[in-house]
């Protein structure tokens, strides 16, 4: 996720909106119409969701952020939409009961803008970055949950391999969680720095020469366990594809390769018939609910990268809602 700059303006922070003009693109025909209804579903700093309420005065905005930090700087952002705006503090995945709170049977379009914040990244003191000392937290709702200390300070070590080859495809996940193990007995682990300092003693020093920090897949690994990012991802893209009427959209940016899985999988599954093949006609009921809007998962140009980094690991996919439920 990378909120920041949208067309009107500057936000705290200055980060510039992941591929804005592909977004309002592809979500502009499902909210064409008056009175349209569509749900930021992860709106951090409210770049998407301010260009969306722009570009369609007639729109209706529900944004959703685990993160209160991130809400209260939203509000602001977007108080002068706030007769068309409802804000909610809910994980991604309770879509369906804050929809079904608000009285919304469905919905014309939903976003979501995976990963970490550009508002968690720069607040060094939540612990979401390797590269400044900070307490071990990674918490996006910091009012609530395990923290990353929690995690490394009580797991064993075969549940930490796991998490670090699971969540952040780390080769050296058992030699790093060894050296977690063997930290923690000599004084808890408390601090970002020290957590990557073990990681990089931990892999051999030829592994250490490529594919940038070394920290960065524990460090990815440990806070998609501590917010269940994939848990999460899982329940909420199907939700979404339930939540729009048919000529709705759902436009997905993801930033790493697990999430972006996930998001093929439900994709593909409703754009695929469930006719059994050897029929020569489709069964009423069962062709695609979906058509796919992108050719695989579309990236940032290289001139977006060039002024957005965080733009560099994007994959974007989007689908339309194409026939309603049996």
């Amino acid at each position: 996720m990378d909120d920041g700059r949208a067309a009107s303006g500057q936000v705290p922070h200055g980060h510039v909106p992941v591929l804005l003009g592909r977004v309002l693109e592809l979500l502009a025909p499902a909210l064409a119409g008056p009175n349209a209804i569509v749900v930021d579903a992860t709106l951090g700093l409210a770049g998407h969701a301010e260009a969306l309420l722009t570009a369609h005065p007639q729109a209706r905005l529900v944004g959703i952020d685990r993160d209160t930090d991130a809400l209260a700087l939203a509000a602001a952002r977007l108080h002068p939409y706030e007769a068309r705006t409802t804000l909610v503090h809910a994980v991604y995945d309770e879509l369906p009961d804050v929809l079904a709170r608000l009285g919304l049977p469905a919905v014309d379009g939903v976003l979501f803008d995976l990963g970490v914040s550009s508002l968690q990244l720069d607040e060094t003191a939540r612990g979401f970055s390797y590269a400044h000392d900070a307490p071990l937290d990674m918490r996006m709702d910091a009012t609530t949950g395990q923290t990353a200390a929690d995690i490394l300070n009580t797991y064993t070590a075969g549940e930490l391999a796991r998490v670090l080859r699971v969540h952040g495809e780390e080769r050296f996940a058992s030699r790093i969680a060894a050296a977690v193990v063997r930290e923690r007995a000599r004084q808890p682990l408390s601090s970002t720095s020290r957590l990557a300092e073990l990681v990089r003693e931990s892999i051999p020093a030829a592994a250490r020469r490529t594919g940038g920090n070394p920290a960065k897949r524990t460090f990815q690994a440990l806070r998609i366990e501590v917010n269940a990012e994939l848990v999460a991802v899982e329940r909420a893209i199907p939700a979404a594809v339930a939540a729009v009427r048919v000529g709705g959209r759902v436009v997905v940016l993801s930033y790493q390769s697990l999430e972006d899985r996930l998001v093929k999988h439900v994709f593909a599954a409703g754009a695929a018939s469930t006719s059994p093949s050897e029929l020569p006609v489709e069964l009423p009921d069962h062709g695609p609910r979906l058509r796919l809007l992108t050719r695989g998962a579309e990236q940032a140009e290289p001139s977006e990268v060039a002024a957005n980094p965080r733009a560099a690991s994007v994959r974007l996919r989007a689908v339309e809602r194409i026939r309603a439920a049996a």
